[in-house]
């Protein structure tokens, strides 16, 4: 039997509240794709049992970065940037579509990937350098539960800070807490406790231009601060799985050996950050036209009547 042509956003306060008022962008578009399909938008509160209950509930849902409960439910998080954004059935980014898509610069054209690249860039990051720094310190943004070792992730954040510190004994290891993080005092013990086993290892309140800035590369789990640093043109070395990790150094997928080789091999910055960013992501402030038909793209990928 065909569901009825019903779709619920499920919102948390204020972006509820931004939604129902139409000045949430990227949501205004999707609403306006599917009404244009002809199904009715709701905007709900979002909680757990609101989005446990959305099963039971005749129609579609679109969830803002919980995960999907039921196959007529959908998540929408954005791609790191504004106004970029991704519409999956997982809330893990290692499984989006970006994410399992191979990476084909010889098909990306360099001229226009380096106009997004360049106008990007200066928007984000006005304090970018291009001043390259082949002997600049090692940077290692910390995310979270730095001490456990969780199933997407190679080690414990505590032993990649190790790991890296022993590789590159004679590099400076700057290592950087997360501004939104709440760590534990054993967290900070652990923490002081590598700075003593590696003098190289110093846990720093520098932000985050001003590291990319200086850094030879960025090493990290799966910190959005590496694909930052695509901008800044600095090779990355990733831990965790990620959606990201094409022309990363990837622990996961090579061990890290040659995931440190790797780096010496990073490059077409600009012919990525073009593909992940303008053709594997929605840019919800292109022409309203060209956003609504990749959006009625995406949700027929996965099965919507529209």
């Amino acid at each position: 039997m065909d569901q009825p042509g019903d779709v619920t956003f499920y919102l948390d306060p204020g972006l509820l509240q931004s939604a129902r008022d139409g000045r949430h962008n990227f949501i205004a578009l999707v609403a306006k794709t599917v009404s244009d399909a002809r199904l009715r938008v709701f905007f709900e509160a979002n909680s757990d049992a609101a989005r446990r209950a959305s099963e039971r509930r005749p129609g579609y849902a679109l969830f803002h970065m919980d995960d999907p409960t039921h196959p007529r439910a959908l998540t929408m998080r954005r791609s790191y940037f504004y106004p970029f954004w991704q519409i999956e059935t997982s809330a893990r980014r290692w499984e989006w579509k970006v994410a399992l898509t191979p990476f084909k610069p010889e098909e990306v054209d360099a001229v226009e990937a380096q106009k997004f690249f360049g106008f990007w860039r200066k928007r984000l990051f006005p304090d970018a350098s291009d001043t390259p720094a082949p002997h600049g310190p090692i940077y290692i943004p910390l995310q979270g539960l730095v001490r456990q070792h969780r199933s997407f992730q190679s080690c414990s954040p505590v032993e990649m800070i190790a790991r890296t510190a022993e590789r590159f004994p004679d590099s400076d290891v700057i290592v950087t807490l997360h501004p939104n993080e709440s760590y534990e005092a054993a967290d900070h013990k652990a923490l002081e406790t590598l700075g003593k086993a590696y003098p190289n290892v110093n846990v720093s309140r520098r932000d985050m231009v001003t590291c990319l800035n200086a850094c030879e590369m960025v090493v990290t789990q799966n910190s959005s601060v590496a694909l930052a640093g695509f901008f800044f043109r600095k090779p990355a070395v990733l831990f965790a799985q990620v959606d990201f990790h094409h022309i990363a150094g990837n622990v996961p997928r090579d061990g890290e050996d040659k995931a440190f080789a790797a780096r010496r091999n990073s490059g077409g910055f600009e012919s990525y950050i073009w593909w992940f960013l303008q053709e594997m992501s929605i840019n919800a402030g292109r022409p309203q036209e060209e956003v609504t038909t990749k959006i009625r793209g995406v949700l027929r990928r996965h099965g919507w009547p529209v």
